[in-house]
């Protein structure tokens, strides 16, 4: 069910297709600076081991659903949160950097396994201040874990995002 921790087949998600269909249309998870995944304080991110993908460096606990699907999976830790999409794109939304260990102690989760959520559905709240006390990083990734199965990933997005905004796209080969 889960590829989490598989390759990145170093597919070039760059490339526009010639004829393409956005499967997904992506949204912001939280408020804060936009990056890349390739800019995330991780390399098992930045190196895009478990998928691309991109991050927010929230400036509030908020977190929302970067897209509409069914919650799959929140990992035991509360730290994660595995959507799928109707078109089966696989998403991961990681929150903060190396915050397993905190053992769920500064995230509440707002849905529950099998739960239907639409892109801006608040799905968690994260305390920032006891990440930032824990000497763990911020950020919250986005993770496509099946990206090869889709043409392309498109962010559109830079700089400040607020939570909810419109920051790219995947599309398929129609």
């Amino acid at each position: 069910m889960f590829d989490f921790f598989k390759k990145n087949k170093k597919k070039d998600t760059t490339k526009q297709p010639s004829s393409s269909k956005v499967a997904e249309t992506l949204f912001a998870p939280a408020t804060g600076e936009f990056s890349s995944i390739d800019q995330v304080d991780d390399p098992v991110f930045s190196q895009k081991m478990m998928g691309d993908g991109y991050a927010v460096e929230p400036e509030a606990g908020d977190v929302y659903a970067p897209v509409a699907g069914t919650v799959m999976s929140i990992f035991p830790t509360k730290h994660a949160i595995y959507i799928k999409t109707d078109d089966d794109v696989e998403v991961l939304v990681h929150m903060g950097i190396d915050t397993v260990e905190l053992d769920g102690a500064p995230f509440n989760v707002t849905v529950a396994e099998g739960d239907q959520v639409s892109a801006g559905t608040q799905i968690a709240t994260v305390d920032l201040d006891q990440l930032t006390s824990a000497g763990k990083g911020k950020s919250i990734v986005v993770v496509f874990t099946n990206l090869e199965d889709f043409s392309s990933l498109q962010l559109t997005a830079s700089g400040q995002v607020k939570h909810s905004a419109e920051v790219g796209s995947v599309t398929t080969n129609s």
